[in-house]
């Protein structure tokens, strides 16, 4: 993974996510989803590894989230979440912090660490040393939970315009190499985003190196119907693809 690069990616283009309602691709298609399956474990203590702004975080307080831990990367993201953070105080920590060292949290243990398109920035191995400190923070009982891009999508015909990226190879042949990308917003804005391809093989792999047992709830997340009446001429040429891939697994 290019750390530099990656950061300032969104050092450049920290103001164009930041946002309090919905304006990305992902807002619809994927984070409502995520956010649903996130309420079971929000009465204890969550960590939010690529936490970027903070409206993922600032939305799971809207379902009962008092105890959150965030971290990335980039300065200008958490100098956002902080800035939000002093307007309306939830007693949420924002820390600039590298997913790969969190030694910045100390011995902190959690309920939930949630990644939101984390690891499609990191390739396998840096894959499965995340997730390996994910395992270890995490109290029995709780839950990882994270999401990225579905590994097909780079493959198949898709609007450059909304989502999409370049495959470097093919399926297996790119397993492990980036590719570069673009989501949009409903306002037509296009931000550059990143995939480190990896095969779900390699995925739940990973879980497994990385300690966690129990079996893993996949949720392939596309446009709904419920999109379509929204904004029909955003969402049409997107309906019927394979966009997110979710995975949730808990630590037995």
């Amino acid at each position: 993974m290019n750390t530099v690069a990656t950061r300032d990616i969104y050092n450049r283009a920290a103001a164009h996510w930041s946002r309090n309602d919905p304006q990305l691709l992902s807002d619809y298609t994927a984070r409502p989803f995520l956010l649903d399956w996130s309420e079971p474990f929000l009465q204890g203590d969550v960590l939010d590894l690529g936490c970027g702004e903070g409206y993922v975080a600032r939305n799971l307080a809207r379902r009962g989230c008092r105890s959150l831990d965030g971290v990335d990367m980039s300065s200008e993201m958490i100098n956002r979440a902080l800035a939000q953070e002093a307007q309306q105080p939830l007693g949420f920590r924002y820390l600039l912090a590298d997913a790969r060292d969190l030694s910045v949290l100390g011995d902190a243990r959690y309920d939930l660490v949630l990644a939101v398109f984390l690891f499609n920035y990191l390739d396998l191995p840096d894959t499965t040393r995340v997730l390996s400190e994910s395992y270890r923070r995490l109290r029995r009982g709780g839950a990882l939970i994270l999401s990225l891009p579905h590994p097909l999508i780079p493959f198949l015909p898709t609007p450059q315009d909304r989502f999409g990226f370049e495959p470097r190879g093919g399926y297996f042949s790119g397993r492990n190499r980036t590719f570069e990308g673009t989501i949009a917003r409903r306002d037509g804005r296009q931000l550059p985003v990143r995939c480190v391809h990896k095969t779900l093989q390699d995925l739940l792999g990973a879980l497994a190196a990385a300690g966690f047992r129990a079996m893993p709830e996949i949720a392939e997340l596309t446009v709904t119907a419920d999109h379509l009446l929204l904004d029909p001429e955003f969402f049409t040429p997107l309906y019927d693809k394979p966009l997110h891939l979710a995975i949730r697994i808990q630590k037995s």
